[in-house]
């Protein structure tokens, strides 16, 4: 196979381009499209020899897409009509506006794109907009295969389960991909030029890449987590074929933690309801755009202070006064990951970089809304295999 000629939708700040990257596939992003301009300085920072229009999808003719001559679509369009927590507006949501315009384009390209990947959040496999992305692809004689994946599944100890679809136009030397269900693990090539769905993943491992589903009525425990709660997180905490949390982590030497610690006001209101892990952690849960100024639902935060059991800060702690709380609290040392840490927690290599000016709240706010370089690059690996 020839040099792959990439084009990159909702580029972001270049998740699909490291993914490409460390998949080691040969190939070249022709370009790269999106409107965020933060996201935008970030990408031109690390990619500055690659082609970044900052344009609206609309905006790009039938004539350009013909002219780039494309053999790989990589695309995460926004994911917000779809969440579990927003409105889920689906295809009404404006924010679609610009995914069903690439899929009237796509049957009128004068070569559609060989490839295909596309990642957004758990609620797209249900929605209006997916229905039509299948019958376009269909349509347009890709076969394509669904895939609900975590991070857990390569190694790496943090939950950001999310619906990802490859597709390609089979080839007399290229094997099919099968639409059927909706896949929880990696499908691997099988020896019939079709691909089959191994469980490679402990049930404990597979805990850790989904939230529970089950009702939380039982009663909590010192923390406000129920039983259930932390027989899970202690599951996911014995799968070793996860990485532990400090595998991680930046060099203490190499950075000033003290201004990522829980602030007094922090503690005492959301003390309870944090998601505190260890370093030698295995799991830890997905980071939104809201990490650092937002507590809760936002990510976990790292304990510092090991020597410290949670049990003996957390129980009859509604009984002690503000400032009693506030010293147990403070021995655990609670603080935010980095955003280095978080970016390597999401698959980014050590040559990835922020600009000077780019805030640590817009740091955090750009890397909640990428995604888990290794995942796509192992995806990537399996499509043009």
């Amino acid at each position: 196979m020839g040099e792959l000629r990439v084009l990159e939708l909702y580029s972001g700040i270049g998740g699909m381009h490291y993914a490409l990257k460390e998949s080691g596939l040969p190939a070249q992003v022709v370009a790269a499209v999106d409107i965020n301009t933060v996201a935008n300085k970030i990408y031109k920072h690390n990619f500055p020899d690659t082609a970044l229009w900052n344009k609206t999808i609309e905006g790009i003719t039938l004539d350009d897409f013909n002219e780039l001559n494309f053999d790989l679509l990589l695309m995460s369009p926004p994911c917000q009509p779809f969440t579990r927590i927003g409105i889920q507006g689906d295809v009404a949501d404006s924010r679609t506006k610009s995914f069903l315009y690439i899929l009237d384009l796509l049957p009128r390209l004068c070569r559609p794109p060989r490839f295909i990947l596309l990642e957004n959040v758990k609620g797209f496999e249900s929605s209006t907009a997916r229905e039509r992305l299948v019958k376009t692809l269909t349509e347009c004689g890709y076969t394509f295969q669904e895939i609900m994946v975590s991070p857990t599944a390569v190694g790496i100890p943090n939950s950001r389960l999310r619906y990802f679809l490859i597709a390609r136009i089979p080839s007399e030397n290229t094997s099919t991909l099968t639409p059927s269900k909706i896949a929880d693990v990696f499908p691997v090539p099988a020896e019939t030029d079709s691909f089959t769905y191994p469980t490679i993943l402990s049930p404990a491992c597979e805990a850790a890449s989904r939230p529970a589903e089950e009702a939380q009525e039982a009663p909590y425990l010192y923390k406000l987590e129920t039983a259930l709660d932390a027989q899970r997180k202690k599951s996911q905490n014995s799968c070793l074929s996860v990485g532990q949390i400090q595998d991680f982590l930046e060099p203490q030497l190499e950075v000033n933690l003290e201004q990522y610690l829980l602030s007094s006001k922090v503690l005492l209101r959301y003390g309870r309801i944090l998601d505190i892990v260890r370093p030698t952690c295995r799991r830890s849960v997905c980071f939104t755009k809201g990490y650092g100024r937002y507590v809760q639902g936002t990510g976990s935060v790292l304990q510092g202070c090991t020597e410290t059991e949670l049990e003996t800060v957390f129980t009859d702690l509604d009984q002690c006064s503000e400032e009693e709380k506030l010293q147990r609290l403070s021995k655990l040392k609670l603080r935010y990951f980095t955003p280095r840490e978080v970016a390597n927690l999401m698959g980014f290599p050590q040559t990835f970089c922020f600009p000077e000016q780019i805030s640590t709240i817009q740091q955090y706010r750009v890397l909640g809304n990428s995604l888990n370089v290794v995942v796509v690059a192992r995806l990537l690996q399996l499509l043009v295999s």
